[in-house]
């Protein structure tokens, strides 16, 4: 029933505007219009000439029928193209599906299959892996996209060519549209991203304007974003859109310095040249830039702050991080849930403690996004919260604005995912006292050992406290008495720096008997481009003959 303030109140053009990151586009070049929005090489493009090649892009798109509702893939580094695609795909109505540069030819045309990809917009770096790619798509699945190739200045291989349209002249053929545009739904889907399919086929994880919106402004809240940030693209902004930060940095008339290989070197010297104040990356990336040597990093004179995710931190990276003077946050989150979506927000009062306590607080998975409505743990059969007690475990859940639509034509893991009205994440966690949460372990990487659970990231973080240890990944290993035992896997800072036996004495050191890795390998630990380690890989390598012997 209507009340008195429903009444000759109704919502109109003037008062009700669909949400959408693409607007921070408009706003920037409008209030910030000469400033640098973009550093690449020798390239440089103010929040001006951004707008308008993001809207001679839009007009091209829709010349060859692009619309609401097409699919346009894109197989790109961090570079300008990757940060235009992500306003000028959106504003044409259709949705951004954003590639793995690592994946093979046949996941990628399964993939551009899955989504139906109209257009494909390629750099000329991937140009052998993705004429494999199309042809699969066309041998096996009969879909041949219009494909656009960039050559890109910075690139110093051959600018191979694969379709008919080449980027920068595409462009310029192209008068711009008035307007960047967003959808009348915020619900319209922006983005479908695919997660890494270690058990079966991929899943499309669609998201929306809606949450685009609010997770890119929950950025700049939640790290305290000052306007005119200097963001480096250490992460790449094929995984989760880039967190959201492309639109993030839109959003503060901030300037994209683009980078188009992860290097120690590269990185420092685009901090200390370009003043970068602000940049994300996986742990592995940070532990990058702690074994860099010194001499790098003598031009960095400015505050640098970073957002570490994509993996939960061992302690001796924040704890290096800290040293080295770079201001660190925490962050947790799931391509599920546009990226980051829970923080370690830093209590003032913990600046007291020893540093040794404050990286322990600050490794936790930590609270809420503002702009998300919940998280908390649950227990996954009940959906009863966990009490705060630091011991009880529980599963990770959220649920609210910053969630996805669900997974593309998959309505059972939809329906799954979704179930009791939370997002289930499968992380493993407990709640603190204080209700911050901190990760235990993926549902999947728990060592069940003589009954007892022992979490693969207790077990990694001893392993990292060791000065040798670069990168370690703890998986169980079959037994016959015990069922499960830990094993890990190692990679050293130098060959021969660490015996098994030491390290094994030095776990000793820190965890319970029962804990301690019974087996320690010397290999190559397999990662994604993103630095998540694949221990799916490691699984099956500790499960093999090999393994067991």
């Amino acid at each position: 029933m209507n009340n008195l303030y429903d009444l000759d109140l109704p919502r109109t053009p003037a008062n009700h505007v669909a949400l959408s990151p693409i607007s921070f586009v408009e706003r920037s070049a409008e209030v910030f219009g000469a400033r640098t929005a973009v550093i690449h090489g020798a390239r440089r493009y103010t929040w001006a000439q951004v707008r308008e090649r993001c809207a001679r892009l839009v007009a091209a798109l829709k010349a060859l029928g692009v619309g609401r509702g097409s699919t346009v893939s894109v197989m790109l580094p961090n570079t300008p193209e990757m940060v235009e695609a992500h306003y000028g795909v959106p504003a044409t109505g259709a949705v951004l599906n954003t590639l793995n540069t690592r994946l093979d030819a046949a996941l990628l045309a399964w993939q551009m299959n899955h989504c139906e990809v109209q257009v494909l917009i390629t750099d000329s770096e991937f140009a052998p892996l993705m004429d494999k790619a199309l042809a699969l798509l066309k041998s096996t699945h009969g879909r041949e996209p219009v494909v656009i190739d960039v050559c890109d200045s910075e690139f110093a291989g051959p600018h191979e060519r694969l379709g008919a349209h080449e980027y920068e002249a595409l462009l310029a053929a192209h008068a711009p549209v008035e307007r960047l545009q967003g959808p009348a739904d915020e619900w319209d889907a922006i983005a479908v991203s695919y997660t890494s399919g270690t058990t079966g086929d991929p899943k499309g994880v669609v998201t929306h304007h809606r949450g685009a919106y609010l997770n890119a402004v929950g950025n700049a809240v939640t790290w305290t974003m000052p306007h005119f940030p200097v963001y480096l693209w250490t992460l790449p902004m094929f995984h989760c859109n880039g967190w959201c930060f492309p639109w993030t940095i839109a959003s503060l008339g901030g300037t994209h310095v683009c980078l188009r290989k992860v290097d120690a070197r590269l990185i420092l010297e685009a901090m200390s040249e370009y003043r970068v104040d602000h940049y994300c990356a996986a742990p592995i990336v940070h532990s990058l830039l702690i074994a860099a040597p010194a001499e790098l990093r003598q031009g960095i004179g400015h505050p640098v702050r970073g957002l570490v995710a994509g993996a939960a931190p061992p302690a001796s990276m924040i704890e290096g991080m800290a040293q080295l003077g770079f201001d660190i946050t925490h962050v947790y989150g799931l391509t599920e849930v546009y990226g980051p979506s829970s923080v370690a927000v830093k209590d003032p009062d913990w600046a007291a403690q020893s540093l040794a306590e404050q990286t322990r607080l600050n490794g936790r998975q930590g609270v809420r996004y503002l702009l998300q409505e919940g998280m908390t743990v649950m227990d996954p059969e009940t959906l009863a919260e966990v009490p705060a007690d630091g011991s009880t475990m529980g599963e990770i859940m959220f649920r609210g604005n910053v969630v996805m639509k669900g997974y593309l034509k998959n309505p059972a893991a939809t329906a799954a995912s979704f179930a009791g009205g939370w997002f289930h994440t499968g992380d493993l966690a407990v709640m603190e006292a204080d209700r911050y949460v901190k990760i235990k372990d993926r549902s999947k990487d728990i060592i069940i050992s003589g009954g007892e659970n022992i979490s693969s990231i207790e077990v990694e973080d001893a392993l990292y406290r060791h000065p040798a240890v670069v990168a370690c990944a703890v998986v169980a290993k079959p037994d016959p008495k015990w069922g499960e035992t830990p094993m890990a896997y190692v990679e050293l800072k130098a060959p021969d720096a660490a015996t098994a036996e030491e390290l094994i004495a030095h776990c000793r050191g820190l965890l319970a008997g029962y804990k301690v890795p019974r087996d320690i390998r010397f290999e190559p630990i397999p990662k994604t481009s993103t630095g998540k380690i694949q221990k799916f890989q490691l699984r099956e390598r500790a499960r093999s003959g090999s393994a067991c012997d």
